[in-house]
């Protein structure tokens, strides 16, 4: 058998006896580990020392799952071919197994049958089967297209102060942006701090990072349709809660950490603007930062931590309960004070199986996150606070840290992993791909009546 043919049997995922909902779980998975081992290698270090699987395992779920959390600072621990390994695993988990998959397969002249189709439906939470295909080389082509563009920009601008290293910084971070990683080659976790002020890296790194976090989908209608009202109601939703979140987020960022001078008190006006914008964008879905988290306030901290369980977009880079699930809860709770029976938004009716979903994965998130911020509360000596805002940050895909995640136990970091691959794969996903076997009721029993509240 040649190497084509084995390829082709393994990406031939109509052979393989699981659920749609297994298969996504187990490619993370399985990619995962693959990140782990080649990162736990002698090659992968700048240190003679390699780093401990504990520790690859770690980077490795956070780079697949786009979150950006670290133990390890990525410029100075990991040699090139570590960095390598981390920037790869990042492109793949942002754009998606499946799409990768799907890459794959079509460029090997291997047709993509229902099955498939549906699995990548459901990777990519579309509505319908029809049209993912295309749907996945859009995807592909427009990825790069931004990265090298964004990318060539960044990299004029580093180039400025690292020489032909910033060439290189500035692609890696290009791709670790717009596929909502947070991860960072400039050393020390410093992340974006040298540039709190830099209009260009700022207003290109925010860019990158709302491109990738609003979803494929919607970059295709805004880029098909032009115009707002002829967009789909999913578009018109997605864009409509980001650009609600990233306004309240900026002004409220702004108003805690004015005087605050570990955060935004000696900056100037611009800067302060500035910075408050840029960590508004990345506190729902990327783990850069220009300013020390771990330094502001606790109500600005708590305020993050609600930013960053909503999320990004579904289809996006980023993880949380997503942006749609947000403004559909919204919508419902403005239905029931004035009191319809119905769910509208922009003159359309919402499908109660659509609501009842948003209010199963809150639930299921808002469980996940108290249990795990419970167990963690039991193994770190870090303040509850602190911990509360690691565990939401991993579940969001998120990847800002007040500064704890270097000193989690064995325990605690199992326990973020955990969290982030549930946040890049769905609270749902993973639910649904625990379960045995999924059938419809043959009973319909009759309505009792319950009160509430």
């Amino acid at each position: 058998m040649t190497v084509r043919e084995t390829v082709a049997d393994l990406i031939d995922i109509s052979q393989w006896k699981l659920t749609p909902y297994q298969i996504l779980a187990a490619g993370f998975a399985g990619l995962i580990v693959v990140g782990a081992v080649l990162l736990a290698t002698p090659w992968a270090s700048a240190v003679e020392k390699p780093l401990p699987f504990i520790d690859a395992l770690f980077t490795a779920t956070s780079a697949v799952c786009v979150t950006g959390l670290v133990v390890v600072d990525t410029g100075t621990r990991f040699s090139l071919f570590g960095q390598t390994v981390i920037i790869v695993l990042i492109q793949a988990g942002g754009l998606g197994i499946m799409t990768m998959a799907t890459l794959m397969a079509l460029l090997m002249g291997k047709r993509i049958n229902l099955r498939e189709r549906l699995i990548i439906q459901e990777a990519m939470n579309q509505l319908t089967v029809a049209g993912v295909v295309r749907l996945t080389l859009y995807i592909i082509k427009v990825t790069l297209l931004i990265e090298f563009v964004a990318g060539s920009v960044l990299a004029v601008r580093l180039y400025q102060d690292y020489g032909a290293k910033g060439v290189y910084f500035g692609y890696w971070h290009a791709v670790s942006a717009f596929c909502n990683a947070g991860f960072d080659l400039f050393g020390e976790f410093s992340s974006l701090t040298s540039y709190v002020d830099d209009p260009i890296v700022n207003l290109i790194v925010s860019a990158l990072i709302i491109c990738g976090g609003i979803g494929f989908s919607v970059m295709a209608d805004v880029w098909e349709r032009r115009h707002f009202r002829d967009y789909s109601l999913h578009s018109k939703l997605v864009l409509l809660v980001t650009a609600f979140l990233i306004t309240l987020g900026a002004i409220v960022i702004f108003a805690f950490e004015f005087d605050n001078p570990a955060t935004l008190g000696n900056l100037s006006w611009n800067g302060k603007i500035l910075a408050s914008y840029f960590q508004s964008v990345t506190a729902r879905t990327a783990g850069f930062n220009t300013t020390p988290i771990g330094e502001m306030k606790d109500a600005t901290l708590f305020f993050i931590v609600t930013m960053m369980f909503i999320g990004a977009s579904p289809g996006s880079t980023g993880g949380g309960i997503k942006t749609t699930t947000a403004g559909i809860l919204a919508a419902a709770i403005w239905a029931l004070i004035r009191g319809r029976e119905d769910v509208e938004i922009f003159s359309r009716s919402v499908p109660r199986a659509t609501i009842y979903k948003a209010f199963a994965l809150v639930f299921i998130a808002v469980l996940m996150v108290i249990v795990v911020t419970m167990i963690l509360s039991i193994t770190e000596t870090a303040p509850f606070l602190n911990i509360l805002f690691e565990v939401v940050s991993a579940f969001g895909t998120v990847g800002l840290s007040t500064g704890i995640t270097p000193g989690l136990s064995a325990a605690g970091k199992l326990c973020i992993m955990l969290m982030m691959f549930a946040g890049r794969v769905g609270p749902i996903t993973v639910v649904l791909a625990l379960a045995l076997r999924q059938r419809k009721a043959m009973v319909k029993y009759p309505e009792g009546k319950v009160i509430i509240g």
